[in-house]
């Protein structure tokens, strides 16, 4: 209780319960998307995916209003490329990294 009064429900990456959300640009890239899920699920890190027939933009702002702090952007470049658009809550957007680097960062992040 004390810990979500401190930090108003907007935790650091290694005490949120989501650490971040991949969200396909539409349901084409919904196996790519479900591929990068599956891969930082077996890395440990707390992932969830928003694969709702809502717009783009809905999703990403959901995941905002939730403080998923990462949100992971899936579309044609990305899944020709093996990589994920980020984006840094209270930051903006940090460009794409290839799954492993995002991997390495978000770990890196959460150590204590």
């Amino acid at each position: 209780g004390i810990l979500i009064e401190h930090y108003g429900g907007d935790f650091p990456v290694w005490l949120a319960p989501v650490q971040a959300i991949v969200i396909p640009v539409n349901d084409r890239f919904a196996t790519y998307a479900r591929e990068v899920y599956n891969i930082l699920f077996d890395n440990d890190v707390r992932v969830a995916i928003d694969d709702r027939p809502q717009t783009l933009n809905k999703r990403i702002r959901d995941a905002e209003l939730h403080k998923i702090p990462y949100i992971l952007v899936v579309g044609a470049r990305e899944q020709a490329n093996g990589t994920v658009s980020v984006r840094r809550r209270k930051v903006g957007n940090l460009g794409e990294l290839s799954i492993e680097e995002f991997i390495q960062k978000i770990k890196e992040e959460s150590r204590i």
